[in-house]
C-alpha cells in the first residue's frame, strides 16, 4: 500500500533474484480499513515511492486508481476465509481479510504473475492468501520472505512513520519481547511463554498489548506443546495511537 521502506524493497530483490520481471503495486485499499480515519491518514509518498522503485530491482509500477480497482461501486466480494477471520487480526481487525482478498485477488488477475513475493511480518495475511490461492486455484505459487528490521530490532512498518521519538522507543518491546520467548523456548513450557510475554508487554510503558500467541506455523491454531512441525509467536499492540504487529519463527 506504499510508504516504501527496506522491507518492501527487499521482496523486489528477492523476486529480481527469482523472476525475469518484476512488478510492484501501490494502492492504498479502502475495503481493508476499519477506520475511514484511518484511511485518510495512511502515508501516500508516491514521488518517494516512485524514486525508490527506479533506484531497484523493479521494471513495472501498477499504480492503479480506485476507479480501475472498483468500476461502478463494485465492492461486493466475500470469499471464505475460515477460522483464520476470528482469529488474531481477523479478530481484531472485522472484515479486513475480505478486504485483503478482495483487491490481492483484482491485483493478480491484472498482472497474472507467477509469483507473488509476501512479507512474513504479516504472517496471517500470507496464511490467508494461501487459502485464496488455493482454493480458487490460482495459478501463483506464493513466496514467503523475511521480516526486515532496524538494527534495534523495530520491525520496518509503514506506520512507524506515525510513531514519536519517544513511542519508537517504546515499540522495541514488541521485538524485545518475542526475542526474549525464543531465547526461552527451549526451557520454559508454552504456558510460562506467554504469561512472561504477557507481563513483559503490559508492564512496558506506553505499550497497549492486544494480543500475543504462540501458534501452529501451517494452522494458526494456539498450540499448549512443542510437538508441532512449526512454531510462531506473534503479538499485536498499540503504542500511542499506532497499532504494531510483529512475530517470530520459535520453530
Amino acid at each position: 500500500m506504499g510508504a516504501l521502506h527496506k522491507g518492501h524493497l527487499s521482496l523486489l530483490k528477492i523476486a529480481s533474484e527469482l523472476t525475469d520481471i518484476v512488478v510492484c503495486s501501490i494502492f492504498v485499499n479502502p475495503t481493508q480499513f476499519n477506520s475511514q480515519t484511518d484511511l485518510e491518514k495512511y502515508p501516500r509518498p508516491i514521488e518517494a515511492d516512485t524514486k525508490l522503485l527506479e533506484a531497484s530491482k523493479c521494471d513495472f509500477l501498477f499504480l492503479p486508481a480506485i476507479s480501475e480497482m472498483y468500476p461502478d461501486n463494485d465492492d461486493k466480494w466475500e470469499f471464505d476465509v475460515g477460522y483464520l477471520e476470528n482469529v488474531l487480526e481477523g479478530k481484531f481487525r472485522a472484515g479486513h481479510y475480505q478486504g485483503v482478498t478482495q483487491i490481492v485477488k483484482k491485483l493478480l488477475d491484472a498482472v497474472k504473475p507467477d509469483y507473488i513475493f509476501l512479507g512474513q511480518k504479516d504472517y496471517q495475511q500470507v496464511m490467508v492468501l494461501d487459502r485464496m490461492v488455493r482454493v480458487l486455484h490460482m495459478p501463483v505459487e506464493l513466496v514467503m520472505c523475511p521480516i526486515v528490521r532496524e538494527e534495534d530490532g523495530l520491525a520496518l512498518s509503514s506506520r512507524n512513520i506515525h510513531l514519536s521519538e519517544i513511542e519508537r522507543r517504546q515499540a522495541l518491546a514488541l521485538s524485545e519481547t518475542l526475542n526474549y520467548t525464543k531465547q526461552n523456548f527451549e526451557q520454559e513450557t508454552i504456558e510460562n511463554l506467554k504469561l512472561d510475554a504477557w507481563n513483559m508487554l503490559s508492564e512496558a510503558e506506553g505499550v497497549i498489548p492486544e494480543y500475543f500467541e504462540i501458534c501452529d506455523t501451517n494452522t494458526l491454531l494456539p498450540v499448549d506443546s512443542k510437538n508441532a512441525a512449526g512454531i510462531v509467536a506473534l503479538v499485536a499492540a498499540r503504542v500511542g495511537n499506532t497499532r504494531l504487529i510483529d512475530n517470530i519463527i520459535l520453530k
